[in-house]
């Protein structure tokens, strides 16, 4: 992805409240517009770097299960 996008993402919802970023995510996937998926990625991203190994954990099988 091109890092300006990237940059632009993080800098368009830093500083969001927790309701704020609900909406954004929200909005992303009952738009389904593709232009907001890689905003979805970078949120992921942001979440995937922050947590711990047992978080990534219970994320991969909240994936898993999601995905069957």
């Amino acid at each position: 992805m091109n890092l300006n996008l990237r940059n632009a993402i993080i800098h368009n919802v830093s500083g969001n409240s927790m309701d704020e970023l609900k909406d954004t995510i929200v909005d992303a996937i009952q738009n389904g517009e593709e232009k907001m998926l890689p905003g979805l990625g970078v949120l992921f991203e942001v979440i995937w770097k922050n947590s711990s190994e047992q978080d990534q954990q219970e994320m991969l099988q909240t994936l898993e299960s999601g995905l069957k």
